[in-house]
């Protein structure tokens, strides 16, 4: 099945993933953009995987009050290549807005906030298969 280039934009605007990882996925799943997302996000859980001995040396920190209720986040990255990338720093800033609107307190109520189809721990996880560089919150 011939994949058109409208498909593979269409896709990676949904994924983030690369243009190559996008075609290969779509190819894979004849397609199917649905089973396609779903191989992209298996790939980046194995690439995450493979980085979890790596150091993270850099990153974005916000912080956010309102009212008397504050929180502060760290998200963490290999390279800075990745930390001034709109992307991550938009992840960042969803998962603060996420622990305001929830006045989360630990780490792991963060971890466990919903965001987007996924709760955040995941969101950080997908991020780290797309960039293939090691996150931690």
């Amino acid at each position: 099945m011939a994949i058109s280039i409208e498909d593979i934009k269409k896709l990676r605007a949904m994924t983030g993933a690369g243009l190559a990882d996008v075609k290969k996925a779509l190819t894979e799943a004849e397609g199917d953009f649905d089973k396609a997302k779903e191989l992209l996000r298996e790939r980046g859980l194995a690439i995450a995987a493979k980085r979890s001995d790596r150091e993270t040396s850099n990153g974005c920190v916000l912080v956010k009050k309102e009212g008397t209720f504050a929180a502060m986040i760290a998200l963490k990255c290999e390279t800075d290549f990745v930390a001034n990338g709109a992307d991550f720093i938009k992840l960042t800033q969803d998962i603060l807005d996420a622990a305001i609107a929830a006045k989360a307190h630990t780490l792991d109520e963060v971890k466990a906030l919903q965001l987007g189809e996924s709760d955040v721990q995941a969101a950080v996880t997908q991020r780290s298969g797309i960039t293939g560089e090691k996150m931690e919150l």
